[in-house]
């Protein structure tokens, strides 16, 4: 009697282990996501994941700051133009024209990769700096170095909107990103295609 009293509580630390785990790796991956960002490197390209304003307005400034020489705008809707995307940075849209490449064939973080990977093979690029939310980076990465290993990641995150205040949208938004990017890590977002 005594030896089945004794795995009792073995059993349901063995079982409370995974979330444990969980919650450890979800605290250091909420950190990673709201730090601020230290300036890229210079590199061959920069790519810019949609998905929202700040997202493209960075990436615009980084290449007129010098950052790279070329930019991919991947995930655009068809009926957009990069005046339009531009607008709302104040940068001069034609000046830029002939280093900017929107991509209008990614519909999702598997998309952008695949898209990345082919506009960054056919320009011969050997670095990139992604730019994306903060909370999306660490799987956007995973995605992409899947898709183009060998060429080197410099993460531009930015904080969007969602994430300047707290509460459980938020929580909620970076625990769906966490389990997603586990997911990805894993392989299992490969599986469905």
């Amino acid at each position: 009697m005594t030896g089945a009293r004794t795995r009792a509580p073995r059993l349901i630390w063995l079982a409370l282990l995974p979330a444990v785990a969980w919650l450890v790796g979800f605290f250091w991956f909420a950190q990673d996501a709201l730090r601020e960002p230290s300036p890229p490197p210079h590199a061959d390209g920069i790519v810019a994941l949609t998905g929202g304003a700040e997202r493209v307005a960075t990436a615009l400034i980084l290449l007129r700051a010098g950052r790279a020489d070329r930019l991919l705008i991947s995930g655009v809707n068809d009926n957009i133009v990069l005046p339009m995307l531009a607008r709302s940075t104040g940068i001069d849209a034609e000046a830029l024209a002939g280093r900017v490449t929107l991509g209008h064939d990614a519909t999702d973080t598997l998309g952008n990769a695949a898209e990345t990977a082919a506009w960054a093979r056919s320009q011969g690029m050997q670095s990139l700096i992604v730019v994306t939310a903060g909370y999306h980076m660490r799987r956007a990465l995973t995605e992409i170095r899947r898709d183009l290993p060998g060429v080197a990641l410099y993460p531009a995150p930015v904080v969007p909107p969602a994430l300047r205040h707290g509460g459980l949208a938020r929580l909620r938004l970076l625990a769906a990103e966490y389990s997603k990017w586990l997911a990805a890590t894993a392989g299992l977002t490969r599986l469905s295609g």
